[in-house]
């Protein structure tokens, strides 16, 4: 949530759409259709550096069908210059119709204030649905399984599949502002787990520090992380397991 005098933006960062494998592909691709209908802008991302392929074009389809105010967003304005920016904007907008175009760098703040400007000009008025103080909706458990799932995917790279979850099964606050949590790391096989866990546990003790320091950061107090590595085979094709970690777009 982005919360100012005059407004209160709420982003919804949507599952990639794409082409689903799985039980678990289809239920992402669920949870981010059913987005679509329910927002009063959508934002189309696309990498200045990477040349816009067919997975763009079939998430452009959906983006082109639905009713709310569409804007290009060329990301990644600090590492291309003029001509691959362009170059992009022409590739994108002959896959969907849009109704504005916007070029920005997360990574140097460049028209960052632009795109909440623009995206804030075309709420219509309402009532504010969250507190004020509020940023997120998402719960610490689940902010802490996303960080330890973002650390493993950068630590181990190309090495490790995204077939990976983080559960956060517990989390006690402690006296003297000591938290203590407890996730699980699933994975669907033993080679996977030898990865995650690395040798002599290396990789899972490596992941942990990192995510540690950015959850002691979103928690305000000093943090004891312990995680597990667990095999489920194929957990992804498996419709009532995605329930029971609570991936179900139903949820």
């Amino acid at each position: 949530m982005v919360n100012r005098e005059d407004f209160q933006l709420v982003i919804v960062d949507t599952p990639g759409l794409h082409k689903p494998k799985d039980a678990l592909g289809k239920e992402l691709n669920r949870a981010a259709l059913a987005a679509l209908g329910d927002v009063e802008v959508v934002a189309l991302l696309i990498d200045a550096t990477r040349p816009v392929g067919r997975g763009d074009a079939w998430v452009a389809r959906h983006v082109d069908a639905c009713d709310a105010y569409r804007i290009l967003v060329i990301t990644k304005a600090d590492i291309a210059n003029p001509e691959m920016v362009q170059a992009q904007i022409d590739a994108a907008s002959e896959l969907a119709r849009f109704d504005d175009v916007l070029v920005l760098s997360a990574k140097e703040n460049f028209n960052v204030e632009g795109f909440v400007e623009l995206v804030a000009s075309k709420l219509p008025e309402g009532p504010r649905w969250f507190p004020e103080g509020m940023d997120s909706d998402a719960s610490p458990e689940e902010l802490i399984a996303e960080l330890v799932r973002e650390k493993l995917l950068l630590a181990c790279r190309d090495e490790l599949p995204h077939s990976i979850a983080v559960i956060c099964e517990e989390l006690q606050y402690k006296k003297n502002d000591v938290c203590v949590a407890h996730a699980t790391v699933l994975v669907e096989r033993e080679s996977q787990k030898g990865i995650v866990v690395g040798a002599g546990g290396s990789m899972i003790k490596r992941v942990g520090v990192a995510a540690r320091e950015d959850i002691e950061r979103l928690l305000g107090c000093k943090l004891f992380l312990e995680l597990h590595v667990e095999v489920r085979r194929q957990w992804r094709r498996d419709a009532t397991e995605i329930r029971r970690l609570g991936l179900d777009s139903s949820e």
